[in-house]
């Protein structure tokens, strides 16, 4: 049995999972900036510096979200999954999410895996085996796990509290916990019903847990999963349900749980053992190494809403198991929200992944590079549409792209696109060269203390390294009158743009195979794998590691072939010479390009809309006030009248003083109407009245009578106005 250390000095080898998405919605982009993006950076980082890396994830298929959504669809839950993964995997796919195996635990090897590891857990007696009251919903006929129950959160007073976890304060806890609760199937109070379970006892972690992440671990883990860890030990940990009373996920193995299932975070972490086991079986190799070596670092890249079963759970899981290795870290970012709101998947307020790819196809590296720039790696982050334009016009077009264009132009125009020689280095060209070789270890520390917001600004500044190089060289002035100085200058540039195509891969991969064929060097290995699409391999991807070579060059232009180029983190360092002298580049092309006000403008339309059907979707009659009887209803005088003329009431926003023609005579009233129509819009506007209210001084006004208004589906107010053109001024609604 392995002892359960932490990791050797000497690491030989890296197990990486991405927390395993549901199959209850597509991917969008609060899942891609809290795991997916800073995942796939770090995985490709290290396999650029020779790392043995394993980077796996899959499709979580069970869990009570997936039950409801297949109800609500009037499908199978089966039906559910199998739509979902494909969305999903794909959408990784041709984002160039990098992992090694993408599996789901549908498939039969996780079925086995969970089930084995169940059993080893009952035989060595690790649970406990209680027979407890659980909330039952007599007319759906079954108890309410996790999401099939909803109340008020017994720690922040959120009444829309799952029954396994407060969205809104992140704190996990059991159904029986909430107050007031509701069947989410029915809507109904649910009853106390005895059924049996069995329990992890989380009691007898405790301490070992807080040795190991509070004491072992405050120097490097992020102070946010820290924070969230210490404040469940201190409240006292109680046995945790490893099983529920479902007909959906993996029988429970052992006599007794008929009718029972794993509970789906018992379930779904050990997808990443499962999903290891599967890519081993299909590639030869050995799984075990990958998580049961002490000289294997495993990191768990999760949401914040994750911590408590990735640094908690899962642990003591590995733990009672006792021959598994424990996370060295568990890098969890904070929320990303949209616009000023918190994405939610049931209220379609998300950019979902799939039809972002659909509407900027070859723009990635954008959305990859926005949600690096604005990563929610300390506190809740918002993006918005113009933040989007502006990363991908005023950085990506502006710094980096722009560079790369004036030396590859420069270089064709003056040298028909072939590297020019050096001579002697003047110390602003040493400079230049010195803080290139500097890059790679300042970006790989950043990477690997998981500052991954603050690795993309150094590479952005290797690009403004560069702009301003060329600015102050200014090779467009001395070329006429010093040719051999330019030729450096030139030679130094194209070795920054070089150096900017090894170490964009990480955050900008699509933009660094574009480079790299622009600067007309080609990887040796896996160099077919989606040539036309440049999409880099979701499976067993060997692209990062590989070497570039130089193209040899057409002879009727230069008979010098260019000489191997090492493109890796090392060879930057090492002062390699990344482009030689003869090397042919290819034709100016344009990285990227601008983002107009249009293409933005159609996405917040999209969301207007969806803001929108929500408002419509939620509105909830106001409630009937108290009962009045025939002859108070009978004192109202409702007229029809016409605004003669409005005015902003100073010092208010919500009041207009309005003349109104109501047939008698002209009655000045103060309406709070400001905020929903200009004073100039509304003259000879038809309006509904009551004329015999009483009058009253607003805002040192006499407003007498009261303009009727409705509420429309989308919030605003709105006349009641007559139907009849032909009513006149004073008519009588009855």
């Amino acid at each position: 049995m392995t002892d359960q250390k932490a990791p050797s000095q000497n690491i030989k080898r890296y197990t990486i999972t991405a927390a395993l998405p549901y199959t209850n919605g597509p991917v969008h982009i609060g899942h891609l900036a809290g795991v997916y993006v800073p995942a796939d950076i770090y995985a490709r980082y290290l396999r650029l510096t020779d790392k043995d890396v394993l980077f796996v994830c899959g499709s979580d298929e069970h869990g009570v979200p997936i039950t409801i959504r297949a109800k609500k669809e009037g499908v199978t839950p089966q039906e559910i999954v199998d739509k979902y993964h494909a969305i999903i995997k794909k959408s990784f796919e041709d984002f160039g999410i990098t992992f090694d195996n993408y599996s789901r635990t549908s498939a039969k090897i996780h079925h086995e895996t969970a089930t084995e590891f169940f059993k080893k857990l009952y035989d060595d007696g690790k649970f406990i085996e209680e027979t407890s009251a659980q909330l039952y919903d007599a007319e759906a006929k079954q108890f309410l796990a996790d999401r099939f129950v909803i109340g008020t959160c017994p720690k922040c007073g959120n009444e829309e509290s799952y029954g396994d976890q407060c969205e809104n304060c992140g704190t996990s806890h059991n159904a029986t916990d909430l107050i007031n609760p509701k069947s989410a199937i029915t809507g109904n109070k649910p009853s106390l019903k005895e059924t049996k379970h069995w329990y992890l006892p989380l009691e007898q972690y405790e301490k070992w847990l807080r040795e190991w992440i509070v004491e072992g671990h405050k120097s490097d883990w992020k102070t946010n999963v820290l924070g969230q860890v210490k404040s469940w030990l201190d409240d006292g940990l109680r046995p945790r349900a490893v099983t529920r009373d479902l007909d959906w996920g993996i029988p429970v193995p052992v006599k007794g749980g008929e009718g029972k299932v794993l509970y789906v975070w018992f379930d779904a972490p050990i997808g990443y053992i499962s999903s290891t086991k599967e890519w081993a079986a299909q590639n030869g190799k050995d799984w075990e190494p990958y998580w049961k070596s002490n000289d294997t670092k495993l990191v768990h890249f999760i949401g914040k809403d994750n911590i408590v079963f990735h640094c908690i759970i899962f642990p003591a899981m590995l733990k009672a198991e006792g021959s598994y290795i424990l996370p060295d870290n568990v890098p969890a970012n904070e929320f990303l929200n949209l616009e000023g709101n918190k994405i939610s998947t049931s209220k379609n307020w998300a950019v979902w992944l799939h039809e972002y790819l659909e509407d900027f196809p070859d723009k990635q590296d954008v959305l990859r590079y926005a949600l690096t720039a604005n990563a929610p790696e300390t506190k809740d982050n918002d993006f918005t549409w113009k933040d989007f334009q502006a990363r991908n016009n005023n950085e990506l077009v502006a710094i980096f792209g722009n560079f790369i264009n004036r030396v590859v132009v420069l270089t064709n125009k003056y040298y028909d696109g072939i590297v020019p020689k050096h001579y002697n280095f003047t110390e602003g060209d040493a400079q230049a060269l010195e803080q290139l070789q500097q890059f790679p270890a300042v970006i790989g520390k950043s990477i690997e203390r998981y500052r991954f917001r603050e690795a993309s600004q150094e590479l952005m500044n290797l690009a403004r390294l560069g702009n301003k190089y060329l600015a102050d060289a200014e090779p467009w002035k001395l070329i006429k009158t010093d040719a051999a100085r330019v030729e450096t200058i030139m030679y130094v540039a194209l070795q920054i743009a070089a150096g900017l195509a090894v170490l964009s891969e990480p955050f900008l991969p699509f933009t660094s195979q574009k480079l790299k064929k622009l600067l007309n060097v080609i990887p040796t290995e896996a160099q077919s794998a989606d040539e036309e699409s440049q999409k880099p391999v979701v499976q067993n991807d060997e692209i990062a590691t590989s070497r570039l070579v130089g193209i040899r060059n057409d002879q009727s232009k230069c008979n010098v072939t260019s000489s191997a180029v090492e493109r890796s983190w090392r060879s930057i360092l090492e002062n390699t010479e990344l482009l030689n002298p003869g090397h042919q580049i290819g034709k100016p092309v344009l990285l990227f390009d601008k983002i107009e006000d249009a293409d933005v403008q159609k996405q917040l339309d999209k969301l207007a809309a969806t803001k929108k059907a929500n408002k419509v979707e939620n509105q909830i009659a106001v409630p009937q006030k108290e009962m009045v009887s025939f002859e108070d209803f009978t004192k109202l005088d409702i007229r029809i009248g016409t605004i003669l003329e409005a005015e902003k009431v100073a010092k208010t926003k919500k009041l207009l003083k309005l003349k109104v023609d109501v047939g008698m005579d002209v009655r000045t009233i103060v309406s709070g109407i400001a905020e929903s129509f200009s004073a100039a819009d509304i003259i000879g506007k038809r309006v509904t009245v009551l004329v015999n209210l009483a009058p009253r001084n607003i805002k040192g006004i006499e407003s007498q009578g009261m303009i009727l208004m409705t509420d429309t589906s989308d919030g605003k107010l709105a006349f009641i106005e007559p139907e009849n053109d032909d009513v006149v001024n004073g008519g009588q609604v009855s």
